[in-house]
C-alpha cells in the first residue's frame, strides 16, 4: 500500500495540532509522557494495526519504544526525525546488555514528519503482532513505554546517548474509548480528607465518614476523578468508597479514624458495600452513556464512608494529607444504575505465597451458587459487565478473569499478563459481557517472590499481598462480594507441613511437624 509523505520542515510559528480530522479519526487516545510536557503520544488502534503520533520538544532525533520491564534492555524501539529537511526512521531493538541493534525486517512505517524552530513531529504505523520476535507484540494488557530524545539527529553511526532525556510510562495502548462527553458546566462535589496525619508506620488505611450531596431528586454521578495532594502520588496507594446504613444520622461525620484498628468506631462496620474504587497510577473514570452512579433516592447512599491506603515504606514523619476524589453528577438521568462487584481473593492471612517462587497461581472463586442466588433473587436476565479494575500489590505479575457458563469456559472476561503495580488503571471491556445465574467467575492471579525468602502473606501492607478484581456493571443489584479464601491445609502441604493444631484461644494454626529437608 502506497502511503503519503509530507514533509514540512523549518517552517516557524506552524501548528503542532494534527491536520483537520486527524486526531478525530486516529488518535483517540494521548499521554504526556515526561514531567515537563515536552513530549507528547497520541495514539489509536484498529484493524490490527496501530498509529503513533510524537509531538517533541526537540530538532534531534525521537526515540520510543515499548519494553517488558520499562528498561531499555530487551526493547523494541523505533527511532526518527527530520535531518535537514529529510525524515527518517528506523525500527531497533536492544539485547539483553542494552546495546542497540538495527532490526532487519523494519516494521514501523512513517507516514508523517514534521519539524519546525521548537519541535520535531513524528507519525507512524505498525501491526499489532509482526511476527518479528525483535518486536514486541501489542496486547490488552498494560505496556510499558519507553522513550528519549536528543538536540542533535541520528547520524549514519546511530544516535548519540541520550542522556538524562528519557523515561517510561505504563499505558494500556488498547483500552477502548470511553465516548462520553462530560460538559464543563457539569456540577461536582467533592470527598476529601482534611489534614490527616498520617502515622509513622509502613501502612495506614484511613476511614472518614462523608454525608453525600442533598439533592432533592434522582441524580446520577457520570464522572470520578481523584484528587492526590501535589507530592503524594506514591503516598496515596488506594482509595474506596463505601455505602454506609442510612439509618445513621449527621453525628457521625465526626468520625475520622483509622480503619481497622482496635479502637476503630463500630459505625465503620456499617459500610460494607463499595460503590467506587480507584487505585495507585489511575486516572479519573467516566461512566459510559448509559450508566451512572444513582444518589438522591430514598435507596441510595445518604452516608459513604471514604477509605484511603497511605502507603509509608520509608517511615516519612511529619506527613500532612488533604487527597479524596471530585464526583461529577447531573439530573439528565441515564437508563441503568451502575453497581460494583469486589470478586477475587478475600484479604485474609490464609492466602499465603511460599518465598523464593519465580511462579506461583492463586485461584480466586466467585462460585455459581453465589451468583445464583443473586441474580435468580433479583435479575434472572443477568447485569452487564462495562468496565474492570484489577488490584494487587508488589508480587503480582498477572491476572485473568475467566467466566464459566453450563461449565463451559466463555471468553477471558479480562486479564493483563504484565501487571504495574503503579499503574491500576480502569480496563473498558470491548463489548460487555453478560453474567446469568450459575455462570461463576474463577480469578487467577500469578504472583513472583523470587528474591523474597520470608513467606508473603495476605494483608493490608503493600508488602503484603492482595488480589483483588472491581466488576462495575449494570443494573445494580443487592450483592457486593462474590470471592473466596485459599483452602489452607493445601498450602501447607505445599511448603512442607504435615501437622498442624488449632487451640481455641489463638489464631489461625500452630505448625507443629513439618517435612525433614
Amino acid at each position: 500500500m502506497c502511503r503519503a509523505l509530507l514533509v514540512l520542515s523549518l517552517l516557524a510559528g506552524l501548528s503542532l495540532a494534527a491536520s483537520p480530522g486527524e486526531g478525530q479519526r486516529r488518535y483517540r487516545h494521548s499521554a504526556v509522557l515526561d514531567g515537563g510536557g515536552k513530549y507528547r503520544l497520541r495514539w489509536g488502534a484498529g484493524g490490527g494495526g496501530i498509529a503513533f503520533r510524537l509531538e517533541v520538544q526537540t530538532r534531534g532525533y525521537v526515540g520510543f519504544g515499548l519494553s517488558r520491564s520499562g528498561a531499555m534492555a530487551s526493547s523494541d524501539i523505533v527511532i526518527g526525525g527530520v535531518d535537514r529537511g529529510r525524515p527518517y526512521l528506523h525500527d531497533y531493538h536492544t539485547d539483553t546488555n542494552r546495546e542497540l541493534k538495527k532490526d532487519s525486517k523494519q516494521d514501523y512505517r512513517l507516514d508523517y514528519a514534521m519539524e519546525n524552530s521548537t519541535h520535531t513531529v513524528l507519525a507512524f504505523t505498525r501491526d499489532l503482532h509482526t511476527c518479528d520476535p525483535n518486536d514486541k507484540t501489542i496486547t490488552e494488557s498494560t505496556i510499558r513505554v519507553i522513550w528519549a530524545y536528543h538536540p542533535d539527529d541520528a547520524g549514519e553511526t546511530g544516535p548519540s546517548y541520550h542522556g538524562s532525556n528519557r523515561g517510561t510510562k505504563s499505558l494500556r495502548l488498547l483500552n477502548p474509548e470511553n465516548p462520553n462527553f462530560i460538559p464543563a458546566e457539569t456540577p461536582y462535589f467533592n470527598l476529601t480528607n482534611q489534614d490527616v496525619p498520617i502515622p509513622y508506620k509502613d501502612t495506614t488505611y484511613w476511614c472518614q465518614m462523608f454525608k453525600m450531596p442533598p439533592v432533592t431528586k434522582k441524580h446520577h454521578v457520570i464522572k470520578v476523578e481523584p484528587l492526590i495532594q501535589k507530592g503524594h502520588e506514591n503516598l496515596v496507594h488506594h482509595i474506596l468508597l463505601y455505602e454506609c446504613d442510612r439509618s445513621l444520622n449527621d453525628s457521625v461525620l465526626d468520625y475520622s479514624h483509622e480503619c481497622y484498628h482496635p479502637n476503630m468506631p463500630d459505625v465503620f462496620l456499617t459500610c460494607e458495600t463499595v460503590i467506587f474504587a480507584w487505585a495507585i497510577g489511575g486516572e479519573g473514570f467516566t461512566y459510559p452513556p448509559h450508566v451512572g452512579l444513582s444518589i438522591g433516592t430514598p435507596a441510595d447512599p445518604k452516608y459513604v464512608l471514604m477509605e484511603i491506603h497511605y502507603d509509608n515504606p520509608s517511615y516519612l514523619e511529619g506527613l500532612i494529607d488533604s487527597s479524596g476524589i471530585q464526583m461529577f453528577y447531573t439530573p439528565h438521568l441515564r437508563k441503568y444504575d451502575a453497581g460494583v462487584i469486589e470478586t477475587g481473593i478475600w484479604v485474609s492471612l490464609y492466602h499465603m505465597i511460599p518465598p523464593g517462587m519465580p511462579e506461583y497461581i492463586s485461584e480466586g472463586h466467585c462460585t455459581l451458587e453465589c451468583l445464583e442466588e443473586a441474580l435468580n433473587n433479583e435479575k434472572p436476565s443477568g447485569i452487564h459487565v462495562f468496565a474492570v479494575l484489577l488490584h494487587s500489590h508488589l508480587a503480582g505479575q498477572a491476572i485473568k478473569t475467566r467466566h464459566f457458563r453450563k461449565g463451559e469456559e466463555q471468553r477471558v472476561l479480562a486479564y493483563d499478563n504484565e501487571f504495574d503495580f503503579n499503574f491500576q488503571e480502569y480496563q473498558y471491556l470491548k463489548e460487555e459481557r453478560t453474567i446469568l445465574p450459575g455462570d461463576n467467575l474463577i480469578t487467577e492471579c500469578r504472583y513472583s517472590t523470587r528474591g523474597r525468602s520470608r513467606m508473603t502473606w495476605g494483608g493490608l501492607s503493600t508488602r503484603d499481598e492482595m488480589w483483588l478484581v472491581y466488576l462495575l456493571y449494570y443494573p445494580r443489584i443487592n450483592l457486593a462480594r462474590c470471592e473466596s479464601i485459599p483452602e489452607i491445609i493445601e498450602q501447607l502441604q505445599f511448603i512442607g507441613v504435615k501437622e498442624i493444631y488449632r487451640p481455641v484461644t489463638s489464631w489461625p494454626f500452630i505448625i507443629k511437624k513439618t517435612k525433614a529437608i
